[in-house]
Formats: C-alpha cells, sequence, structure tokens
C-alpha cells in the first residue's frame, strides 16, 4: 500500500484540524491529537490516526461531546474527574495535573475518570509521571470483548494496565499490556485491511477458534493467561467503571461507530512518591533492571516501543487512503 511520509508535527496539526471541523477546541484537541501521533512513533498504529475518523464521526453524530471539557475536584488524596462524555485525553491530563501536586504533598494520589472514552495507548498516562520521580499504576476499562473464563459471551473489556518507575538515567521502565492476547484494535486493522488474524487471537461466536477478523469481531478476545487474565479484567472494571459511576464493559457501546449512547467508559490511575517510602528505590530498581538485562535474550519490557519512538522522532508513514482521510476531514 502506498504511504505518505509527514513529520509528527504536521500529523498533530492535521488531527488537531480535523478535530476542529467536528467542534473539538484546540485545548481539547491538542492533548488527544498529541496521543495519536506518539502512538504512530511507538509503532502502534491500532491505537494511532486509525482512530481518527472514528472519533470525528461519533463527534458529529453527539456521541462524543466536543467540546466537553474535563471537570476535576478532589477529596483529600482522591482526585474525581468527570470527562462530561468527551474524548479521553484531556481528562487524563487535567487529572495528572492535579495528580503530580498531591503525590508531592501526601505521597499517594488516585485519580478516577469518568463518563470517558477510549484510553488510548495506556503507557502515555503514566510515563510522565516517571519521568518527574514518581511511580504510576494505570487501568482503564472498554467496551465487552472478553468472556468470563468457562463463559461465551462478552462481559469484560480487553482492559489495560500500564506501570511506570524512574530510572537513574534514561527513560523510564514502562510497561503496558492488554488483558486480552492482543488489543482488538489490530482486529480491527485486520479486519479492514481484509487480512486474517494469528490463531490464539480470538474465538467466534459460537465459541470456536477463528483467524477470520470479522468472526474475531463478532466474538470475543482470547484473555492473555487464560483464567489469570480474566480475573484481572474483573479486577479492573471494579477499580474503574465500579468506583467511577461508570459503564462496565458490557454496558457500553462501541468505540468503532457513531450509533448509540456514549461509551461512558472509565479509567484509575494511582501515584506513588517513593521519596515518601523506604530510601534508594532508584538504586534498588537498578540492581533489578541491570540482573535482567544481565541474562542473554533478556530486556525490560517497553525497550522495543521506545526504539520504535526513536526511529519514528522526525517522521512517520501513513497509508495514503489514510492520509487523504484525515485531509478531507480537515478541510470540513
Amino acid at each position: 500500500m502506498d504511504t505518505v511520509k509527514i513529520t509528527p508535527q504536521d500529523a498533530t496539526s492535521l488531527v488537531i484540524a480535523a478535530f476542529a471541523a467536528s467542534g473539538m477546541p484546540e485545548n481539547l484537541a491538542r492533548p488527544a491529537a498529541q496521543a495519536l501521533v506518539l502512538a504512530e512513533q511507538e509503532g502502534l498504529p491500532s491505537h494511532g490516526l486509525a482512530r481518527v475518523p472514528f472519533y470525528a464521526a461519533q463527534m458529529q453524530a453527539g456521541k462524543v461531546k466536543a467540546s466537553a471539557a474535563p471537570q476535576v475536584t478532589r477529596d483529600g488524596a482522591v482526585i474525581r474527574v468527570d470527562a462530561q462524555y468527551g474524548l479521553a485525553f484531556a481528562a487524563i491530563e487535567a487529572g495528572a495535573q492535579a495528580a503530580r501536586k498531591v503525590a508531592r504533598d501526601l505521597g499517594v494520589a488516585v485519580v478516577s475518570v469518568t463518563h470517558s472514552h477510549h484510553f488510548g495507548v495506556a503507557g502515555q498516562a503514566v510515563e510522565p509521571f516517571a519521568r518527574e520521580g514518581l511511580i504510576a499504576l494505570a487501568l482503564a476499562n472498554a467496551p465487552a470483548a472478553m468472556a468470563p473464563w468457562g463463559g461465551n459471551r462478552a462481559l469484560y473489556g480487553t482492559n489495560p494496565i500500564a506501570f511506570a518507575a524512574p530510572r537513574a538515567t534514561g527513560a523510564p521502565l514502562v510497561i503496558d499490556l492488554s488483558l486480552s492476547h492482543v488489543a482488538r484494535g489490530k482486529v480491527m486493522l485486520a479486519q479492514k485491511a481484509g487480512k486474517p488474524i494469528p490463531e490464539g487471537w480470538a474465538i467466534d461466536a459460537d465459541g470456536n477458534p477463528t483467524t477470520d477478523a470479522d468472526a474475531a469481531m463478532a466474538g470475543t478476545m482470547v484473555p492473555s493467561g487464560g483464567a489469570k487474565g480474566a480475573a484481572l479484567a474483573l479486577m479492573v472494571e471494579l477499580l474503574t467503571a465500579g468506583l467511577a459511576g461508570a459503564n462496565f464493559a458490557y454496558e457500553a457501546s462501541s468505540l468503532f461507530d457513531d450509533k448509540g449512547p456514549a461509551p461512558d467508559l472509565a479509567h484509575f490511575i494511582l501515584v506513588l512518591d517513593p521519596a515518601r517510602f523506604a530510601p534508594g528505590f532508584t538504586d534498588r530498581a537498578e540492581a533489578m533492571f541491570a540482573a535482567i538485562e544481565a541474562q542473554d535474550g533478556a530486556r525490560l519490557p517497553g525497550a522495543r516501543r521506545m526504539a520504535e519512538r526513536a526511529a519514528r522522532e522526525s517522521e512517520i508513514e501513513v497509508a495514503k487512503p489514510l492520509h487523504e482521510t484525515l485531509t478531507a476531514l480537515a478541510r470540513g
């Protein structure tokens, strides 16, 4: 497929223009555009620019409130963010801004985001904390895509978990994983491309393993780690939607069309200041990292994504049809 080469800065401007044409103010569009472009730089196109047409269509239909500004309230260490049925990115940024000060003051901060949308690349929500010397754990729920272990009907989302910790030098440790064997967005991309998916990714509506992307989208994703992954997905549902009063996965509408009500998803971010705990966290962490890297073939989680980001620091490639779609959206 033909591609268009574009700088991250120009790609960000293009997305901001596309969202502006759908009614989103620049201060809300910018964090969304930056997150989507960074996903492209990290080699995660399923969470990148391919999402823009879906978001734009949902804003135009009113499924996403384009002009919704997040509302932040604080109760001790708890920071509640109401995304007001807008996109998630500005709400995550607003919660993070409040959490930094609270974590420094109290040693801990907990952010609960309600009435939200797709979380995006979960690692992006925690990495900035680690770059400032803090530890962060983030959870998010998503529309139903996985059945409980032993079941045959989707109740849980793919529900990502991300963790970040500071390092003595260089980029922080960032762990980012989906509780399905792979992110559902990868199946969506295969479906759009008319390509099969590998075995072990999904089962069809009858509970049979499938390599057909259409059947996979109509069925359920396979949980990572089997029963353990399904149990963790339930935990995420309770800590996100349960605490925030948002929709559980099985109550949420699709992120990939403009039909129905808002998805009303939720996120949970725990932030810790290691300086308030036992001394020497960073030194002890470096000892662990060194022990990992001393083994032949072992590497730290997130290393590949950091390498991908460095390789696309000045330029990304976008499929020509997608670039044409984004350009048309930007022109209104």
